[in-house]
C-alpha cells in the first residue's frame, strides 16, 4: 500500500489554525504582519520544534523550516505557502500548503524515513496583499522581482509600514531574501475555482498560472453642487468611471474564455453625497495566460482610460500596482507530481491556475510546480471556503510522494 500522511493530523491542526484570528463567520482573518499572523506562526513553530525542525526568517520575514538531509550541503526541496488570509478570509487558502508541507515531515519522522535532500517549509510573508499591498510580496522580495527597501516601506491604510511591522515581530531576519539551493518547489493549495469539483477529479496537476496586473485610476473632475449644477456644464469624474467599466468589460469579454477584469476598492472624494467628486480612485485586476495577449490587455486599459476622461473633460492617471507575467512550471515537477496521484491511485488533471501564488515567483529561480485539490463550488477569499478532510489528506499524499522522489530516501 502506498504510504499516506496522517489525515486525522492534519485536519486536527487545519481546525486549530483556524482558531487564530476567527472570521465572524467561521472563516479566519490573519492578516499580514499582525499579531494574529504572529501568533499563527508562534502556534506552527510549536509544532516545528517537537518535530526536531530548526528555522529562521529572512530580510522580508519569509520564515523557513528545516528537516536536515543526509548529504551535506544537498540542494533543499521547498514546500509551503503563506498562513496571512483576506480579511474575511477561509481557512484553507495558503494555510493549507504550509501545513500540508509540514505534515509531510511529520509523516517522514512517523517512518523514520531519512532523505538525502533537506525539506524546507517556507512560510511567505503577505502573499495576499490585502494590509500591504502588493500580493505575493515575500516571494517576490526573495525572487528579486521587489527591492527590499521598496518592500519594507509599503504602508497599510493606517499608515503603518511594512518595515516597521517586521522590527516590531522580529521577522527582519539574517538570512538573505534571496533564493538559496533548492533542488525543487511545490506549493499544495486548493483550487479557488470550480473545475475540479465539476470533473469530479481529485487532483489537479498545475501547469501554468495566468499573469495579473493591478491598476490604480484616478479621475479628477471638479466639485460642484449637486442641486444647482446642470448636468451639461459639470466635470464629473463618475460619468468617465462609468464609461471605463463598460468598455473593460467589454474587453474581457472579447477575450474570453480566459480574459479576466476586476473592478473593486471604489473611493470618492470629498466623501458627500450631494457633491460633484473631485476625485474618484478605483482599483482593477486583469488576468490572461498569455504574455502577449496581456500586454495587449494593457495597452487597451491604458487607451480606455484616456479616452474615457478626455470625452468627459476630466483629468487621470493610471499606476500598475502589480505586475505578475503568465507563469510556465517545469515539466520535470509537473511530472513528478502526476507520478505521485498515480502511485496512490487518485484521478487527475493538467490544468491553468487562474490565481496568482507564490510558486509563480520561485519558478523563476527553481523548478517548480503545484498540486491542487476541488473546493466546494470553487469558493475562495470568502469565509464559507471548504475542502473535505479527505481531500486535504489526498492532496498532501500526494505532496508526499512528490517530495519523496525530489529529496530521494537513503
Amino acid at each position: 500500500m502506498a504510504m499516506r500522511v496522517d489525515g486525522d493530523r492534519l485536519w486536527a491542526r487545519l481546525m486549530a489554525m483556524a482558531e487564530v484570528g476567527p472570521g465572524v463567520s467561521g472563516g479566519s482573518n490573519r492578516q499580514a504582519l499582525s499579531d494574529d499572523d504572529a501568533a499563527g506562526r508562534a502556534l506552527l513553530l510549536s509544532w516545528a520544534s517537537a518535530a526536531g525542525c530548526s528555522w529562521e526568517f529572512d530580510a522580508i520575514g519569509n520564515l523557513f523550516i528545516t528537516r536536515a538531509g543526509a548529504v551535506a550541503n544537498a540542494p533543499s526541496v521547498l514546500v509551503g505557502s503563506h498562513l496571512d488570509t483576506q480579511p474575511t478570509g477561509g481557512r484553507f487558502d495558503g494555510v493549507y500548503g504550509v501545513l500540508g508541507g509540514f505534515e509531510v515531515i511529520e509523516s517522514l519522522n512517523d517512518d523514520g524515513i531519512v532523505t538525502e535532500a533537506p525539506i524546507e517549509v517556507v512560510v511567505w510573508t503577505n502573499e495576499e496583499g490585502s494590509r500591504f499591498q502588493h500580493s505575493m510580496m515575500g516571494s517576490a522580495v526573495w525572487a528579486g522581482s521587489l527591492g527590499l527597501s521598496e518592500a519594507r516601506a509599503l504602508t497599510d491604510i493606517d499608515g503603518v509600514s511594512v518595515g516597521e511591522e517586521l522590527d516590531r515581530l522580529g521577522w527582519n531576519g539574517r538570512r538573505s531574501a534571496s533564493p538559496a539551493d533548492h533542488a525543487a518547489a511545490f506549493e499544495l493549495h486548493i483550487e479557488q475555482g470550480p473545475i475540479l469539483e465539476a470533473t469530479g477529479t481529485e487532483i489537479g496537476i498545475v501547469t501554468d498560472v495566468q499573469g495579473l496586473r493591478w491598476y490604480t485610476i484616478e479621475l479628477f473632475g471638479y466639485p460642484a453642487h449637486a442641486g444647482p449644477t446642470p448636468m451639461d456644464t459639470r466635470r464629473d469624474p463618475a460619468r468617465a468611471l462609468g464609461e471605463i467599466i463598460n468598455a473593460v468589460y467589454e474587453l474581457a469579454s472579447a477575450h474570453a474564455p480566459q480574459a479576466r477584469a476586476t473592478f473593486a476598492m471604489f473611493e470618492s472624494e470629498p466623501t458627500s453625497p450631494n457633491t460633484v467628486p473631485e476625485t474618484i480612485r478605483v482599483r482593477l485586476d486583469v488576468r490572461h495566460p498569455d504574455a502577449v495577449t496581456l500586454d495587449t490587455l494593457d495597452e487597451e486599459v491604458h487607451r480606455i482610460v484616456e479616452s474615457a476622461a478626455t470625452g468627459h473633460d476630466v483629468g487621470h492617471a493610471v499606476r500598475i500596482d502589480n505586475h505578475s507575467p503568465p507563469v510556465q512550471f517545469a515539466e520535470q515537477c509537473v511530472s513528478v507530481v502526476e507520478r505521485g496521484a498515480r502511485v496512490l491511485g487518485m484521478s487527475s488533471e493538467r490544468m491553468v491556475s487562474g490565481a496568482g501564488h507564490d510558486a509563480c515567483y520561485v519558478a523563476a529561480h527553481v523548478p517548480t510546480s503545484m498540486i491542487f485539490v476541488p473546493c466546494d463550488d470553487g469558493l475562495s477569499h470568502n469565509e464559507a471556503e471548504n475542502i473535505s478532510q479527505e481531500q486535504a489528506e489526498g492532496g498532501a499524499s500526494v505532496l508526499l510522494h512528490a517530495v519523496l522522489e525530489a529529496a530521494r530516501m537513503v
